[in-house]
């Protein structure tokens, strides 16, 4: 049993079960954690009493993983690395320390709850396993993990939470703010605004098809219904995935649609002949060789799971089958061999159509409330850097403003405010989820904050406190106020002290001895005015505050250095020449130092560029000279070579220096591909031409067709264009051209 529910809504299936077939009845599934190197170490050292920062500078020196060991120990660390070695040699407690710690590293450490499984007895739960009490929500839960639990007559239920699925009632939500009748189960679903957003490939966000790979298919397969999305979606996976060019060629009418037999036209005109679905090697079964639906099941699964001996059988009965029904044995050995793959990349079609038509829900939020759907998303992936990135790198994209975190405008999480999107207030660190809701609640009731001031005057001491306020100052959120940061910062003990003395006189309902003039003067507090910070401090302190720059970005320092001497665009991966040294400037988001084999240090660093990030390796050789040269947080040149990595784009440094020191390099080639998805109309081609007219130049023109996956036809071309960032933009915007690149 395997389903998805909404993320935030799936304590109330857990409640519902447990309500309908009792408290007893119903539990979820312990499972164990065990001590690691790193945590077993640091367990140890409070228990000896080691400082804090010292154990954490011991526990740097454990590596992540050692290369070719999928299962490393301490005492494999500390042959590693000399360093913690010598720690050891030191004896006393440091030799307690590893010792101890080479002893417990395995054990369980402690219980905790399985993401998903669920539990549900005929009878008492305690009548198939022990059982205990979860110590953090009190629930019933399984003392045996869900490997065992089997064996004891029970059976794993899988209640899995679905971000998709809260992504959609988020931005659904969004969306009743300004159209209160909308609703997500009556929308159109032969939209053409969304199946022309997905038919560009524009398909970033969109549940199942955000991957570049799928974008591409979508490109060449212009999908125009539900139908086509759930052939794709099943297609488009390591089996089938050699059979999409079949499907797509055939829809176009470039290659005759084949039937493995005529009668079976029925079953496979949907998918253009290919095989695609379970359901559909069962049909086949069924009217080809007269199997009962159950039996053709019984054949799916052997066929899936290759059994020679259980095949053969079931090859006698399907050629029997086949022939009462007045076919001939090599045509049913024959079709039996074709049905003999598919069987096993057969994707069910049940589960296809679920998830596409959630897919196709996500896609018309997108084309049709991009700014409600892109703030959605943002919520739903606050807690993944990666994602959270690349969502807020797409905004610029669609014309949408992010705007920082307002003490006035924003509300517990992103919200919608005239097409801008507004930053969450819970999204700030130190700041709660309940201290916000109080927060918004005095705004409702009593109007928007007119002053930092005034903001002190309306809290009640529970709610705020100077860290707390601090995080909110950090973050930007009262700079719509008109006081800069650092002023509010070097002010922010004293403003609380006089807003603390003021509470305390009204509270005792104290009588002034003053006259009303100077009552006036005490009431005002005055600021000590203090230089605003720049730019780069600015967004320093955004970071720490949100985990990512919102009001800018640290390399918009380098904006001229980029432009003169980096050709490598992250966010286009399949446009960087691989195996040529090119140029970088990048900020160094991580980097974790490992050990070879040969116990020689390197390093593999997360570098980030405006366009996206990549991994990139520091090989020993180059890292002994340059490991002084790099930390964490700063923005580098860098000297490199892309290549790819089990199909994903690596970067291995070859030097770093500042952005400033990268050589200006030259435009010899701008590379357009056109797109025959979208017709080579006479009006595009005279766009095209229009374009090339008004941007003469010097620098040679490339021009490819794209046809089938592995197909490019390269087009002979005497044009010339002078290269400029608004000429990409130009190439960019024209419908005939599928992607513009430079060398």
């Amino acid at each position: 049993f395997d389903i998805d529910f909404c993320f935030e809504r799936r304590g109330e299936v857990i409640d519902y079960v447990t309500e309908h077939y009792g408290h007893d009845n119903v539990g979820q599934i312990t499972t164990f954690g065990t001590l690691k190197p790193k945590a077993v170490v640091k367990d140890v050292a409070r228990v000896l009493d080691i400082p804090y920062d010292e154990a954490n500078k011991i526990c740097a020196l454990i590596p992540d993983a050692i290369p070719d060991m999928k299962k490393f120990h301490l005492q494999d660390c500390l042959n590693f690395e000399p360093k913690l070695q010598a720690i050891r040699d030191q004896g006393g407690i440091y030799e307690e320390l590893f010792d101890t710690a080479i002893r417990l590293e395995g054990l369980s450490r402690h219980t905790s709850l399985h993401a998903a499984g669920v539990v549900i007895g005929r009878e008492s739960l305690d009548h198939y396993v022990p059982l205990c009490a979860d110590p953090k929500t009190g629930a019933l839960a399984t003392q045996y993990t869900m490997l065992q639990i089997e064996n004891c007559g029970l059976v794993k239920m899988d209640f899995l939470g679905l971000k998709t699925l809260t992504l959609i009632k988020h931005t659904v939500d969004l969306i009743h703010k300004r159209e209160p009748d909308f609703d997500i189960n009556k929308i159109d679903e032969e939209d053409p605004v969304t199946f022309d957003m997905l038919r560009r490939g524009d398909s970033s966000c969109v549940f199942q098809f955000e991957s570049s790979g799928m974008q591409d298919i979508l490109k060449r397969a212009q999908p125009s219904t539900i139908e086509e999305l759930v052939a794709l979606n099943a297609l488009y996976r390591p089996g089938p995935m050699q059979f999409i060019d079949q499907y797509i060629d055939s829809k176009f009418g470039r290659i005759p649609i084949t039937y493995p037999d005529p009668c079976l036209e029925d079953i496979l005109k949907t998918t253009y002949g290919v095989i695609v679905y379970q359901e559909q090697v069962m049909q086949v079964a069924q009217k080809f060789a007269g199997y009962t639906l159950g039996g053709a099941d019984i054949l799916r699964r052997i066929m899936g799971k290759k059994k020679a001996d259980k095949l053969a059988e079931q090859q006698v009965i399907f050629e029997e089958g086949a022939m009462k029904l007045g076919h001939s044995k090599e045509d049913a050995d024959r079709v039996f061999e074709i049905l003999k793959p598919f069987a096993g990349y057969g994707f069910n079609k049940s589960h296809a159509v679920a998830y596409s038509i959630v897919a196709y829900q996500t896609a018309y939020l997108k084309a049709r409330y991009i700014s409600e759907f892109l703030a959605a998303n943002l919520t739903n992936e606050m807690s993944n850097p990666d994602k959270f990135t690349e969502y807020l790198n797409l905004a610029p994209k669609y014309n949408i403003r992010i705007v920082p975190p307002s003490i006035n405008r924003s509300e517990k999480h992103f919200t919608v405010d005239k097409g801008d999107i507004i930053y969450g207030l819970a999204g700030i660190k130190n700041v709660g989820e309940g201290v916000v809701e109080q927060i918004i609640a005095e705004r409702d009731k009593n109007g928007p904050y007119t002053s930092f001031m005034d903001f002190l005057s309306r809290q009640s001491e529970n709610t705020t406190n100077s860290r707390l306020v601090e995080s909110l100052i950090k973050a930007g959120a009262f700079d719509e106020l008109g006081i800069n940061r650092p002023t509010l910062l070097a002010n922010l003990e004293e403003a609380f002290r006089y807003d603390k003395s003021k509470k305390a006189t009204t509270a005792f309902g104290q009588l002034s001895l003053f006259g009303e003039a100077d009552e006036a003067e005490m009431d005002s507090f005055e600021m000590r005015p203090v230089e605003d910070w720049e730019l780069l401090e600015k967004l320093r302190t955004e970071r720490e505050m949100l985990g990512f720059y919102i009001s800018g970005h640290p390399l918009d320092v380098y904006d001229d250095a980029c432009r003169e001497c980096v050709r490598v665009n992250l966010k286009d991966p399949d446009t960087i020449q691989l195996e040529t040294e090119v140029q970088l400037i990048a900020l160094v988001q991580a980097m974790r130092v490992v050990l070879t084999k040969s116990k020689q240090k390197m390093a593999i660093l997360t570098l980030q560029t405006r366009e996206g990030s990549v991994e990139a390796v520091c090989f020993p050789s180059a890292f002994v000279t340059l490991q002084d040269k790099v930390a964490v947080d700063g923005i580098y040149g860098f000297y490199g070579v892309f290549n790819t990595r089990q199909d994903k784009l690596s970067f291995t440094i070859n030097n770093i220096v500042s952005p400033y020191e990268l050589k200006a390099e030259a435009v010899r080639k701008i590379n357009i591909r056109l797109s025959p998805a979208q017709g080579f109309s006479r009006e595009t081609l005279k766009g095209l031409q229009r374009v090339f007219t008004t941007n003469e130049g010097n620098v040679p023109v490339a021009l490819t067709i794209r046809g089938n996956e592995r197909e490019e036809l390269q087009l002979k071309s005497t044009s010339y264009l002078d290269y400029s960032r608004n000429l990409l933009e130009e190439l960019k915007g024209l419908e005939i051209v599928d992607k513009v690149w430079v060398n």
